[in-house]
């Protein structure tokens, strides 16, 4: 017997004879022993129906209100679903944001909430354990919240994978398992690449750096508030035995701020079209001649610049190799470096984190000699002697977000 949190996304609950056909996979779980807490989605294009409605209504509607109207399409979409089951024979209760029971509680950030694991946490103890204990088949409508003062909320798209994520690190859940309409997670996107296949395995940064780059795996807030021990298996109704992806690894930081790496060369190479892939090619080449290790770079139309780990013979060893071979002009360095990363799930949350982080530094005269960001992460290049003074008025400038950890 497994304790099971199953998520049911809106494709999967697309019309009457899909809720019947997932009706039947939850009793057949049911019946083989399985605690099982089911978290649906609205059905499939509810959701996006509601907000265009309310946007021809009232195309300024106040965010609280919003949050009001798209969760209808869950609050639904749960009822629907306990009628399957109970037709089915099984015994099921929805979880409603207006019932005592409900467990996820979350900040004010209407329309991309946050839930409050420890508050989220005593809630599904006081009530949905027991519930669950008892035999009872909670149906818990996703992507919505409440906040303290109950305000209803949303978490934005793909929040009922927060939700599922969120209960299952609750009640300590064997697995959480996320029923879409693909067999898994592909090696890419199989519509536009004949040879994708389904990756059996991944961990949470994987699976982090793949959303973040436009993937539709897991929402990234969710993986969040996945259990140290927890795992995701991701798959269809029809593959779920055979084929499908699980996601182990623990869950990602909320927001984190480390050393990234010490004793970083900058080099700047100057010439014309630095950006063409030939250019970068040849830069990536004269590193791996040097014997160094490439930890950044970055691309302008008259310049290439390399954030590098190697001896004292690298720049000169990129100097020749550039010069020789007429790939640039000229090459100069800033040796002694240290790259602060800047990394987490709720990343995207912080608003102005670029200029949030560096103002503070410049104010502190603390030069910044580069920042790279990409979607996952950003790194901020600071003189080494000037690290630990970087990192903490970096650290104090995101304190609010960091002290969010769990």
């Amino acid at each position: 017997m497994a304790k099971l949190v199953v998520k049911l996304g809106g494709s999967v609950l697309a019309d009457e004879v899909s809720i019947d056909k997932a009706g039947d996979w939850v009793k057949q779980l049911v019946e083989k022993g399985n605690e099982v807490v089911v978290v649906v989605s609205a059905m499939k294009g509810v959701t996006d129906d509601l907000l265009r409605s309310a946007q021809r209504i009232n195309p300024e509607s106040p965010p609280e209100l919003l949050d009001e109207i798209l969760a209808m399409g869950e609050r639904t979409s749960a009822r629907l679903f306990a009628l399957a089951l109970r037709k089915k024979g099984v015994e099921a209760m929805v979880i409603d944001p207006d019932s005592e029971t409900w467990p996820v509680i979350t900040d004010d950030r209407h329309l991309d909430a946050n839930p409050i694991l420890s508050i989220c946490n005593e809630k599904v103890q006081r009530h949905l354990a027991k519930i669950v204990e008892s035999g009872v088949v909670p149906v818990v409508c996703g992507y919505v919240g409440k906040t303290e003062d109950g305000k209803i909320t949303t978490m934005g798209r793909g929040g009922s994978d927060t939700t599922a994520v969120l209960l299952a690190n609750c009640l300590n859940a064997d697995e959480v398992i996320l029923v879409k309409d693909v067999a898994g997670v592909f090696s890419a996107d199989p519509n536009k690449t004949s040879e994708a296949h389904v990756l059996e395995v991944l961990t949470t940064d994987e699976v982090f750096r793949l959303s973040k780059g436009g993937a539709k795996i897991v929402h990234s807030k969710a993986l969040a508030f996945l259990h140290p021990k927890g795992k995701i298996r991701i798959g269809s109704l029809d593959t779920l035995e055979q084929t499908a992806t699980i996601i182990l690894g623990g869950g990602i930081p909320k927001l984190n701020v480390v050393v990234d790496d010490t004793n970083v060369t900058m080099v700047t190479i100057i010439g014309d079209s630095m950006g063409e892939p030939a250019k970068l090619s040849a830069a990536i080449k004269a590193v791996e001649n040097s014997g160094g290790k490439l930890v950044a770079a970055s691309a302008e139309e008259e310049s290439l610049i390399l954030y590098l780990r190697g001896d004292g013979e690298i720049v000169e060893k990129i100097h020749d190799y550039f010069v020789i071979h007429r790939l640039g002009k000229a090459v100069s360095h800033f040796p002694n470096l240290s790259a602060i990363r800047i990394y987490g799930a709720m990343l995207e949350l912080v608003p102005g984190v670029v200029s949030k982080t560096v103002q503070p530094l410049a104010a502190q005269a603390v030069n910044v000699f580069g920042v790279l960001t990409i979607s996952s992460s950003i790194r901020i290049f600071v003189s080494t002697k000037d690290l630990e003074k970087a990192l903490h008025l970096i650290k104090e400038q995101l304190s609010d977000y960091i002290e969010e950890q769990s």
